[in-house]
């Protein structure tokens, strides 16, 4: 937003010039008043209260639920209703969703019978369900039409519907028959029948799958809408692709939230109290410290092979960092395959094999070098003493291991919590880094023990 204009803004309101103040706002696009809501927060129902109402529900459908939630108890009674009811049935199940049980049960007895009922079927479904991104604001039309009824259907009723590219053919029943993309009917003799245009290769969505299964749908086939039929196929409405990416931008930036090893935010990170910050970050947190005592108690386990090989303790970080990273990596890797539709639960053991031979060759790279770095100190010092070939060999083959252990454990994790019906995502980074850094101590001295025993252990 130019300063330029919030200057201007600002300027009207503080002459309380409203007249103007609605005409400058009419004619801003809907995406400036969203940002001018955002630069100037205080008058964020002001602005909705000024201008028309059709922009004013435009603007309050894209702003986030906790501007929504402000405005909604500073707006007028009358204002408030008008949105309300005006906002697509999709948009405002969302917002029902969001708002405590008792605003919700107010509004919607403010709304027209019809639409009270069509929000509380809405409100049926599951909470991350694609019934409630569903609308029923579509057109429909019978196989027997001819293309020329079917157009002057779509002229009468178009208006009212969320989306006019797909015009979905149902039966009497209202079981869902086809979908007909809008270029197909405009280009068909006026006289053919609908039926005619049909091929019966439709895709639908079911009211009770996850949401996420719905983006991987519209991800992989490229449509703009897409309708949703209950378990006997009959048609109870769409879904469209704006409120997918919303969905989809919801569920990534949860998914990074938990890969970063905390609970998801329900709200952006600066409107947060920084109790309720702390309060989403300390659970993983505390979790996680206690995983690492048992980093603690495994060090002590081996303090006797410590003792008597204090050079040992030298490469620990070195050997469990290097484990958290390459665990970290797949973990990584594989929930964003998930995410993406790419792999599925019958895909581990394909996932295994690889990260067998990915893990194998990238603990051999850090083997290695960790090998030839004690072998070049040799050469300019005495600290390694004459056992650095042993010593050499300990670190090279305990990375072998750990990296190789690391890769298999964050790859694994994802795939074990979906099955047994978690989120993957909860299989974040520090927790595998928690998790290999234990058990890479074990290998670790297991490896020392079977190298230097009689030597120096």
């Amino acid at each position: 937003m130019e300063e330029l204009v919030v200057e201007e803004i600002q300027e009207l309101l503080e002459k309380e010039n409203d007249k103007a103040l609605k005409k400058y706002l009419d004619q801003l696009n809907i995406s400036d008043v969203e940002e001018l809501i955002d630069e100037l927060p205080q008058y964020a129902a002001k602005f909705i209260e000024t201008i028309s109402l059709n922009r004013a529900v435009n603007v309050f459908r894209i702003l986030d639920f906790p501007t929504q939630e402000r405005i909604i108890k500073k707006l007028s009674g009358n204002k408030l209703n008008q949105i309300i009811k005006d906002l697509p049935p999709d948009d405002r199940t969302a917002l029902f969703s969001e708002l405590k049980g008792d605003v919700v049960k107010k509004m919607i007895t403010l709304l027209p019978a019809e639409e009270r009922t069509e929000s509380l079927a809405l409100l049926g479904y599951k909470e991350d369900s694609v019934g409630r991104l569903m609308t029923p604001d579509y057109v429909a039309v019978k196989p027997e039409w001819t293309v020329s009824r079917v157009l002057a259907h779509i002229r009468r009723y178009g208006k009212n519907s969320e989306t006019i590219d797909v015009v979905y053919v149902i039966d009497k029943e209202g079981v869902l028959l086809d979908d007909i993309r809008i270029r197909e009917i405009l280009l068909a003799d006026p006289e053919s029948k609908i039926g005619e245009l049909t091929d019966k290769r439709f895709i639908s969505l079911k009211a009770n799958d996850p949401q996420e299964d719905a983006i991987n749908i519209f991800r992989m086939n490229n449509r703009v809408a897409l309708p949703v039929v209950d378990e006997n196929n009959i048609l109870l409405g769409i879904v469209t692709v704006d409120d997918i990416l919303w969905i989809a931008n919801e569920e990534y930036t949860e998914d990074m939230h938990k890969i970063g090893g905390t609970e998801a935010l329900d709200e952006p990170y600066l409107d947060m109290p920084i109790l309720k910050l702390v309060k989403k970050r300390v659970g993983w947190l505390i979790i996680l410290f206690f995983g690492e005592m048992f980093t603690a108690t495994a060090m002590g386990y081996f303090e006797g092979e410590i003792e008597k090989a204090v050079i040992l303790a030298l490469f620990v970080p070195l050997i469990i960092s290097s484990g958290g990273n390459s665990g970290s990596q797949a973990s990584t890797l594989i929930i964003q395959a998930m995410a993406l539709g790419e792999i599925t639960l019958s895909d581990w053991w394909k996932v295994m094999r690889r990260e067998l031979i990915s893990g194998l060759l990238l603990g051999l790279a850090l083997g290695s070098i960790g090998f030839f770095r004690i072998y070049a100190w040799t050469l300019f010092s005495d600290m390694y003493g004459p056992h650095w070939f042993l010593i050499g060999c300990t670190v090279g083959v305990a990375l072998v291991g750990i990296v190789l252990w690391g890769s298999l454990a964050g790859s694994m994790l994802p795939i074990l919590l979906k099955r047994l019906g978690a989120d993957p995502a909860s299989s974040s980074a520090p927790f595998v880094a928690t998790l290999v850094d234990v058990t890479g101590l074990v290998i670790y001295f297991s490896v020392a023990m079977m190298f230097l025993k009689g030597v120096l252990l």
